[in-house]
């Protein structure tokens, strides 16, 4: 079977027209294109709040798979802390939202090794969070978090100053992250492999156990933030490369893209995808995406040690990555 996104059950254009409808009913909103919200609070005339909420998504389905917990709360901070920064804004604080069949002390504990570990990383707090128990609801778990940052309201990066031309710094993602595991499952499963037999590409880890590598956060942003121009920040997560469009209408050729890890050309072979829906599903080893001046280009290279993967061209070339025709 020639796998796609849309077959394995997440159809990005249905949920776009659905995220439409439900923005539609949205009176009391701000710009909802962003990768995280930005609302002014009456007591700071200097600096704008920052929220984004996200979850770890079918993920889950993998940890429960091999019994392992204690990294999907990474996932979750990750998740959150990365969209954050899209904006220009330093993360604070962060609560979680744990759901529940039935409750399990063990599990529990495990995920907030994970959680602690992904503050740890992140430099924030956990403040509070809440659980629920809800066995006519939930089939298992299902995490998810909101994360608040700050920024000061000269600083915000929204993708306006994007202009042909600028640099596409690639910054490298640790592997599939916590997007796309919907198709990654239908893909392993439909192959009849296992989750717990050796990842071909690297026996030493069982399949399970790659999948279940924790997101990357993405700290290195903020220091590039104090001592380079940025012009725009896209985290790279579900629907791929096609988040760049939440930054600016302008068209991207991926010239010279980081190198995918094993388990993206893993997938694509067992699943037959094709190059144009692996690019418009996974990160494809580039988990965030820095548009930068060609002045910034050699500092930001060195603060962050990402790669020029590529340019912004004219919005009429769409998003290109080498031969492929990604839109």
């Amino acid at each position: 079977m020639h796998w796609t996104y849309a077959k394995a059950g997440v159809d990005i254009t249905k949920e776009t027209e659905m995220i439409k409808a439900l923005s539609a009913e949205l009176r009391r909103k701000k710009d909802l294109k962003g990768f995280a919200g930005l609302f002014e609070v009456p007591f700071d005339t200097h600096h704008l709040l920052a929220i984004s909420t996200d979850g770890v998504g079918t993920k889950v389905l993998i940890a429960a798979q091999l019994n392992k917990w204690d990294t999907i709360g990474i996932d979750c901070i990750a998740m959150n802390v990365n969209d954050v920064y899209c904006v220009g804004a330093t993360p604070l604080a962060f609560v979680d939202y744990l759901a529940v069949e039935k409750p399990d002390e063990r599990i529990a504990a495990e995920i907030g090794k994970g959680l602690e570990e992904g503050a740890k990383i992140a430099d924030i707090y956990i403040v509070s969070g809440e659980t629920a128990i809800l066995p006519d609801l939930v089939n298992g778990f299902d995490l998810s978090g909101t994360c608040v940052g700050y920024v000061r309201k000269d600083r915000v990066i929204r993708g306006e100053r994007i202009e042909v031309g600028d640099l596409v710094l690639g910054l490298k993602s640790s592997g599939i992250h916590s997007n796309g595991l919907t198709l990654a499952r239908k893909v392993i499963e439909g192959a009849g492999l296992d989750y717990n037999e050796p990842f071909a590409p690297d026996p030493r880890r069982s399949i399970g156990e790659e999948l279940l590598t924790p997101t990357r956060i993405y700290t290195e942003v903020l220091e590039l933030l104090k001592h380079c121009e940025v012009h725009g920040l896209a985290h790279i997560t579900g629907s791929g490369f096609l988040k760049l469009r939440r930054i600016t209408d302008l068209g991207f050729d991926i010239s010279d893209p980081l190198e995918p890890q094993e388990i993206f050309t893993f997938l694509q072979e067992q699943g037959i995808i094709a190059p144009e829906e692996m690019y418009k599903t996974f990160n494809m080893g580039m988990g965030f995406a820095v548009v930068i001046p060609r002045s910034e280009e050699r500092e930001a290279r060195r603060i962050t040690g990402g790669k020029v993967a590529g340019e912004v061209v004219e919005q009429e070339k769409g998003i290109t990555v080498g031969e492929v025709k990604v839109i």
